[in-house]
């Protein structure tokens, strides 16, 4: 179960629809049957195009990348999956973060999708599984742009305490708790903001942690790698994780943009410049 109720499973399930009424350019809906259950992939862009796989974050789905589909699908054709497990229109399955269902899984999609070989774009735990397919299957990726990914730097803990701190306080302490650990301002960016309280209302997020790729796995990682991290992320160490790349991937781009924190935004043309000098 990842929905606290059934209620809270329809509302979201209903939001989600109505956001995808407003894709902003014309797409088709895939559900391709996998080992772990349905996935539902976005497809939007030229059939021709160089393909490019999208992973979203925790508790989020396809419309993560409602800001970035327009410039990107004039280039690519780009397939928007609803991770298993996370709050879209694919199967609720969990397997454990520790094996090989994520590349086994993410194989079937590929397969059923016709892709031999795809550029990734991850972010957050979105990116952890871009770095783990990528790891166990190089050959298959042509090149990875990660947003604020898991798995390298260390991972924080504080920011359960500020969740906790401000749950008794209702939507202004879920408010409060979003700025706390996504840096989403209700100020500045209200739509954000209300879509992931919505999200976080009814929805059960992951509990256990990201596990932490060694430097031997990300040596494997030999195709052209680009990092945008936060240097105010409440949830990853992202000094930790330039460090870490940099030792182990050093023909990686890393951007440290240091008053950004763990929601990151404003990437689209920096993310298409690097995807289009990758192929």
């Amino acid at each position: 179960m990842i929905y606290k109720t059934e209620a809270g499973e329809r509302e979201i399930l209903r939001r989600y629809e109505q956001t995808l009424a407003s894709w902003p350019v014309p797409a088709e809906r895939r559900r391709v049957p996998t080992r772990e259950g349905d996935t539902f992939v976005l497809v939007s862009g030229p059939a021709e195009a160089p393909p490019l796989l999208l992973l979203h974050g925790s508790g989020s789905n396809a419309t993560m990348w409602m800001g970035d589909i327009t410039a990107w699908a004039r280039h690519f054709r780009v397939h928007a999956v609803d991770m298993i497990g996370e709050p879209g229109l694919s199967a609720p399955s969990r397997p454990p973060l520790d094996s090989t269902a994520y590349a086994l899984w993410l194989d079937d999609v590929l397969d059923h999708l016709e892709l031999e070989r795809t550029a990734i774009a991850g972010a957050s735990l979105g990116g952890w599984l871009a770095l783990d397919y990528a790891t166990r299957r190089p050959g298959r990726v042509e090149s990875l742009a990660l947003l604020c990914p898991g798995g390298i730097g260390r991972q924080k803990v504080g920011f359960l305490f500020k969740a906790l701190l401000y749950k008794p306080f209702g939507r202004w302490g879920m408010l409060r708790s979003i700025k706390a650990v996504a840096g989403v301002d209700p100020r500045t960016m209200p739509e954000i903001a209300e879509y992931l309280a919505v999200m976080f209302t009814h929805f059960l997020p992951r509990r256990d942690r990201l596990p932490v790729f060694g430097d031997e796995a990300l040596r494997k990682l030999t195709m052209p790698v680009l990092v945008i991290i936060g240097g105010r992320d409440a949830m990853f160490d992202s000094h930790d994780t330039a460090r870490r790349v940099n030792r182990a991937v050093p023909h990686a781009t890393v951007t440290l943009l240091p008053d950004v924190a763990h929601s990151i935004v404003g990437q689209t043309q920096p993310i298409l410049d690097f995807l289009r000098s990758s192929r």
